[in-house]
């Protein structure tokens, strides 16, 4: 198809010019960086019979650019002809359909559990090149078809997210809503920082803001906020606002003019609090610790007495972060209780919702979030539990215009305030970037197509998927629950116990044998690509595997399989 539609472009609106031999060095360099598509599909059985489209010089002001050859009794297409060449409407339909095609091949494929969730390789063995598919970069252009190639070698060698047994991140699934978004976001190519490049973007920012800003359970005089690549980078905006909100002159005479500041989080809480401290010139070293119980809640006496401690000690408390589900176990912080300690002393209260933010979205689960209103910050990442494509996380910010103040430096080049219309709507300077990614409208687009309660049925389904998988692991001999009550968010955490360890009694020579047993599954498991699922130690427990469900694609038929296959694969061991 790419071809007959290349060659129809090609004979209706170009002019063929045949070069003499004085062009063979030029074939022959060609040949030396693409030897790998050459030799299997692109013999050449006539170095004199070149073609050059007139259209290069004009296009591109090259006089010599080498663009299509013919091998074969047919010509090999390059990226010039594509738009925006002259001409090149066909032919840039062409090459977009035959892509468009294998998204949609890998799109379905994804789907059907007899596919692989991974083929897995090496590093080493992906680096060396594999059947055709090269990393390396030449000097000189390769062929559409050999990019069409690369494209789909790509999704063959990658890891299959949006597959129903991937169990490996908070982040998977495959919307095809967002990923229509993605596409136009793409197409579009705009900026977040002005109105004048940005205009139905910025105000789908706005409309996106204020809904959830509503549903955490803030006024509608209340609230600002913008969406930023991760949740890391949310909860760095979170201290960093924090911070200028008691000390203004930081952002002028830096941390010199500060006392020595202290943080405080939970001892299972993001490690981006700690980068974040450190990136911000305050030090990992200040940010305290809090213990949890059993469960990997924050206690809040535990806060209490850290941040007395800390003020003992000569530093200044000024943040505390609460988590709304912990990467590893899916805990949720008591909120009030953290809030109420907050108050009393008058500490910035951020949450990080990261994880479990979109279980506000149903009717069933939001009460495991009570208080975070009572919250000077969220962090809350759509592209988890909601399944918006990578990446999509927003921080939200209490105190309007706080943003704003913190961060702007009004550059001229931008930021004019006489322009003819409404400069509010240049939101790009409450950012630390300048240019900003468009985020907004996957899910925006996926908001219109499935409403408020098209969300929250999909994250119930994810916590009934975590309550049957937590049922039948109750009920085989071969498993163990690192916890016996029923999960909080989507998360399970277990072990698997191998035939040779289900005699020996608990103690040190167990646990030394059983914190092998994961990391073994995993690497079979890997190399056999039919499951992902991801393993970890914390604390004083040994590794153990935690199974996360944010896919709705995700069946009760691959939860047993799941386990079935751990099973199979660890009976060895």
């Amino acid at each position: 198809m790419l071809l007959q539609a290349l060659l129809s472009s090609f004979a209706n609106q170009h002019t063929l010019y045949l070069l003499d031999f004085q062009t063979k060095s030029l074939i022959n360099q060609l040949e030396g960086t693409n030897s790998r598509r050459t030799q299997q599909q692109l013999k050449i059985e006539d170095r004199r019979l070149l073609t050059l489209a007139a259209s290069t010089a004009k296009v591109r002001g090259q006089e010599s650019t080498l663009e299509a050859y013919v091998t074969d009794g047919q010509h090999v297409w390059f990226w010039v002809y594509l738009l925006p060449a002259s001409g090149g409407e066909e032919m840039t339909r062409g090459f977009l359909q035959e892509l468009v095609n294998t998204l949609l091949g890998y799109i379905c494929k994804s789907s059907q559990r007899t596919s692989k969730v991974l083929d897995f390789h090496h590093p080493h063995q992906l680096k060396e090149g594999l059947e055709g598919f090269s990393l390396d970069l030449s000097d000189q252009p390769e062929t559409l078809e050999q990019i069409l190639v690369d494209c789909r070698d790509t999704l063959k060698y990658g890891v299959s997210t949006g597959h129903p047994r991937f169990f490996n991140q908070l982040s998977s699934g495959l919307d095809v809503i967002g990923l229509a978004g993605e596409w136009l976001t793409s197409t579009a190519n705009a900026n977040m920082f002005t109105y004048e490049v940005s205009p139905v973007f910025i105000l789908m920012e706005e409309v996106l803001l204020k809904k959830m800003q509503s549903i955490v359970g803030w006024s509608d005089d209340e609230g600002d906020g913008i969406f930023c690549p991760g949740g890391t980078i949310s909860n760095l905006y979170s201290i960093l606002v924090a911070r200028y909100h008691f000390y203004p002159e930081v952002k002028t005479r830096g941390m010199g003019a500060l006392p020595r500041l202290a943080l405080f989080t939970s001892e299972h809480s993001h490690y981006s609090v700690k980068k974040s401290a450190a990136v911000l010139g305050m030090g990992s070293e200040n940010v305290v610790m809090v213990k949890c119980d059993e469960r990997g809640k924050m206690i809040p006496a535990e806060l209490e007495s850290c941040i007395v401690t800390a003020e003992e000690k000569g530093l200044v408390p000024f943040y505390v972060n609460a988590t709304a589900g912990t990467t590893v176990y899916g805990a949720f912080d008591p909120l009030n209780a953290i809030a109420d300690i907050c108050h009393r002393h008058t500490l910035w209260m951020h949450v990080d919702a990261a994880w479990g933010g979109g279980l506000l979205m149903s009717d069933r689960h939001r009460k495991k979030l009570q208080g975070i209103e009572r919250a000077w910050s969220v962090t809350w990442n759509p592209h988890k539990m909601m399944g918006v494509p990578l990446q999509c996380s927003a921080i939200l910010i209490k105190k309007r215009g706080l943003l704003q103040e913190c961060n702007e430096l009004g550059a001229k080049y931008l930021f004019q305030t006489d322009k003819p219309y409404d400069v509010s709507y240049d939101t790009g300077d409450k950012s630390i970037q300048c240019g900003r990614h468009i985020d907004v409208f996957k899910f925006w687009l996926m908001w219109k197509a499935k409403g408020s309660e098209g969300f929250g049925s999909q994250v119930n389904k994810c916590l009934e998927n975590a309550e049957y998988l937590y049922d039948q692991l109750q009920r085989r001999t071969d498993f163990e629950l690192v916890f016996k009550n029923k999960p909080e968010h989507s998360n399970v955490c277990f072990w698997y116990i191998p035939p040779s360890l289900r005699g020996l009694p608990p103690g040190p020579d167990r646990d030394t044998k059983l914190h092998q047993v994961a990391p073994r599954i995993k690497g079979r498991m890997m190399e056999k690509g039919s499951v992902l699922i991801g393993y970890q130690p914390l604390g004083a427990r040994v590794n153990f595997f935690r199974c996360v469900f944010s896919n709705p694609a995700t069946q009760q038929e691959d939860i047993d399989f799941l386990l079935d296959e751990i099973a199979r694969l660890g009976d060895d061991l």
